[in-house]
C-alpha cells in the first residue's frame, strides 16, 4: 500500500474499464488522481470513488484526440492536483470490419483516438517531467499490436503504433529520469469488447490458453508496477497480461 503516495496521475479513458481501474488502483496506492473523459458524468463517478480513498481527485469531460481539448484538460489537471507525474494513455476505440469494408473515416478515427491521443497527451506532460527528471508514462497497447486479428486491422495497426512511440520515447528521456512502457492486454470483459460480434469473441475465447477473457482487476496492477518505484527499470518495454493469447 501508499506505493504512489504523493505521486500526480492523469488517466485518459478512465471512466470505465480499464481505464477506470487503473485510477482506482492508484487511488487505492496513495496517488491523487484525474480522470479524463469524453463521458463527464461516468468520470466524475470514478473521481469520486477515489476521493472516497483518501485522496485527491477530479474528473473533466476531454476528446485526447483533439490536441486542443486534450491541452485545455491536461492544464485542468494540473491545476486541480499538481505537476502530472504519472501519465496513463488509456483511452480507446474499439469496432471491427474486414479490410475492404473499412471506410477512410473509421480508419482515420480509429488512429486519431487509439494514437494520436497518446502523441498529443505525453507531448503535454513531458516538459514538466524533463524539468523534474522524474516521470512515468504508460499506454494501454494490446496483445493484437503483436499478434494482429481478423476484422481489427485498424485497431491492430493503431496498437501497434503505440509500442512503436513508446520504444522510440523511452530512448529520448532516460536520461531524463523518465520511463516509458506499455501494457498490451489480451481480451477483456468491458463495455468496449461488448461492441465486437459475437462470432468474433467465441473465436477469441477459443484462441486463449486460459480459455476466457481477463478481467479489468487482472490489468490494473500492472500499471501500478510501472508507475511505483517497483517498476523503475522497466522502460521500452511492452508487459503482457494476456491470458497466453501471446507468448513473448
Amino acid at each position: 500500500m501508499n506505493r504512489l503516495e504523493g505521486k500526480h496521475c492523469v488517466v485518459t479513458g478512465g471512466a470505465r474499464g480499464i481505464g477506470r481501474a487503473i485510477a482506482l488502483a492508484f487511488a487505492r496506492e496513495g496517488a491523487d488522481v484525474v480522470i479524463l473523459d469524453r463521458n463527464e458524468e461516468l468520470a466524475a463517478k470514478t473521481a469520486d470513488e477515489a476521493r472516497n480513498m483518501g485522496v485527491r481527485s477530479a474528473a473533466f469531460a476531454a476528446d485526447v484526440s483533439d490536441e486542443q481539448s486534450a491541452t485545455a484538460a491536461l492544464q485542468r489537471a494540473e491545476e486541480a492536483i499538481g505537476s502530472v507525474d504519472v501519465l496513463v494513455n488509456n483511452a480507446g476505440i474499439s469496432d471491427s470490419a474486414l479490410l475492404v469494408d473499412l471506410s477512410v473515416e473509421a480508419w482515420d478515427r480509429m488512429i486519431a483516438v487509439n494514437l494520436r491521443s497518446v502523441f498529443l497527451c505525453t507531448r503535454v506532460v513531458l516538459p514538466g517531467m524533463i524539468g523534474r527528471r522524474w516521470g512515468r508514462i504508460i499506454s494501454t497497447s494490446s496483445q493484437l499490436a503483436h499478434k494482429g486479428g481478423v476484422e481489427l486491422v485498424h485497431y491492430a495497426a493503431a496498437k501497434a503504433g503505440i509500442l512503436g512511440f513508446t520504444r522510440s520515447l523511452a530512448y529520448e528521456v532516460a536520461q531524463f529520469g523518465i520511463t516509458v512502457n506499455a501494457i498490451c492486454p489480451g481480451p477483456i470483459e468491458t463495455d468496449m469488447s461488448a461492441t465486437l460480434s459475437e462470432a468474433w469473441r467465441a473465436r477469441k475465447r477459443a484462441e486463449v490458453p486460459l480459455g476466457r477473457f481477463g478481467h479489468v482487476e487482472e490489468i490494473a496492477p500492472t500499471a501500478v508496477l510501472l508507475a511505483s518505484d517497483e517498476g523503475s527499470y522497466y522502460t521500452g518495454a511492452s508487459l503482457n497480461p494476456n491470458g497466453g493469447d501471446v507468448m513473448i
